[in-house]
């Protein structure tokens, strides 16, 4: 097992504009109009933005700590979703809101049945109690890239602002999502995973929007770092373009990368990654996983999990761009915070959300613990 050490600023910045230069010429070799926007974003990456201090990294950070508990998963290990009673040890959490219901949220999540996953949505009008379970994609056909299971959850939403409501968008008539998934069945997320583009005319129920995967790990631009397997998406539009900030495996090792496109169907890996390398010795040096990012006034902020030092422990980075970060060294929230030991073993795969009513930040993770693994919910405020 190698533990991938962070490179010094000169050479981490030399190889930036090395790997991206080569990048724009082969994107001009594929056809420079159809891929002009991408092309603009790879350019755009060759100017290295300073690096982000220790006390800037401390306060962009501050507004995420001091959690309150809730002492129970508020969707539970087994959760008994009718007709899928075998379905259990629940997983990635997602929060959403459709267009015009102000005052109820849907969750995604996904569940294991010994043979592989299927996701799953319930829904709230409080952000506490979630019920009325049932299936939202299930597993592909046989012989195909997702028939081990589906892992829905990077949907494409109005906004990404922190603070803003996870409404869905609809683009071209519907609702998109990227999802995770696996091409066998019989077993735990068997390698290699893949990452497929998915809509839905309601927001409830899902399927494939492209029948080939588009990320896999037989593409030619997939790297070293990445050659085992391809593991849970996470979209961000911004200026018209997308962003798909992925984690993926080398062995036992995982790490966070970045793919752009322009029409949610065809994607690029950005040259340099991964972006959220791991750290030796650190809370994130075997894992910097699960991905999801949110404008956060002048900056992004990502949400991640890491594994090291003994647990999986919710982390943090920062950016300026969407495309350089930089990663605080301290866990936001570490893995046996809450004091019931629901999360004694891990703390991780969150989802956030803002809810004006109260000023209150919800942030749903999967916690493993005496309760089993299930998803829980702290708090920025007491409830």
């Amino acid at each position: 097992m190698v533990i991938r050490a962070p490179n010094d600023g000169c050479s981490m910045q030399a190889s930036r504009r090395l790997n991206t230069t080569t990048f724009l010429l082969l994107l001009a070799m594929a056809g420079i109009l159809r891929v002009l926007p991408i092309v603009s974003q790879a350019a755009e990456a060759t100017v290295i933005p300073p690096a982000i201090d220790q006390a800037t990294l401390d306060k962009w950070a501050a507004p995420y700590r001091n959690w309150h508990y809730h002492p129970s998963h508020v969707i539970p290990s087994q959760p008994n979703i009718p007709g899928f009673e075998q379905f259990q040890n629940t997983d990635v959490p997602c929060v959403y809101q459709l267009p015009g219901e102000t005052n109820r949220w849907f969750m995604s999540f996904i569940a294991f049945d010994g043979k592989g996953y299927n996701s799953f949505v319930a829904e709230s009008t409080n952000l506490v109690k979630w019920t009325n379970a049932r299936l939202a994609m299930g597993f592909g056909p046989t012989n195909e890239f997702d028939h081990g299971g589906c892992v829905i959850g990077a949907f494409l939403y109005e906004s990404y602002e922190l603070k803003a409501p996870r409404i869905l968008k609809r683009r071209d008539g519907r609702f998109w999502t990227l999802y995770g998934c696996y091409p066998r069945q019989g077993g735990y997320e068997l390698r290699p995973g893949y990452e497929g583009v998915a809509s839905s005319d309601d927001g409830l129920r899902w399927r494939r929007a492209r029948n080939t995967p588009i990320l896999a790990v037989q593409d030619a631009d997939c790297g070293t770092w990445e050659k085992d397997c391809t593991y849970q998406p996470w979209l961000v539009e911004h200026r018209g373009r997308f962003f798909n900030f992925y984690n993926a495996a080398n062995g036992g090792i995982e790490q966070t990368g970045l793919a752009f496109s322009t029409d949610l169907l065809n994607w690029m890996r950005y040259p340099a990654n991964p972006v959220i390398p791991n750290r030796l010795d650190g809370y994130d040096a075997q894992f910097a996983s699960d991905p999801k990012v949110f404008r956060d006034g002048d900056h992004w902020t990502m949400f991640y999990f890491g594994v090291g030092r003994g647990g999986a422990h919710i982390m943090v980075a920062f950016s300026r761009d969407l495309v350089h970060w930089f990663a605080h060294p301290e866990p936001l929230y570490k893995a046996g915070g809450n004091p019931s030991g629901l999360d004694k073993q891990y703390a991780h795969k969150i989802s956030l959300v803002y809810h004006p009513r109260n000023d209150t930040f919800y942030l749903y993770y999967c916690a493993c613990g005496n309760q089993g693994r299930g998803i829980g919910l702290i708090t920025s405020k007491p409830l």
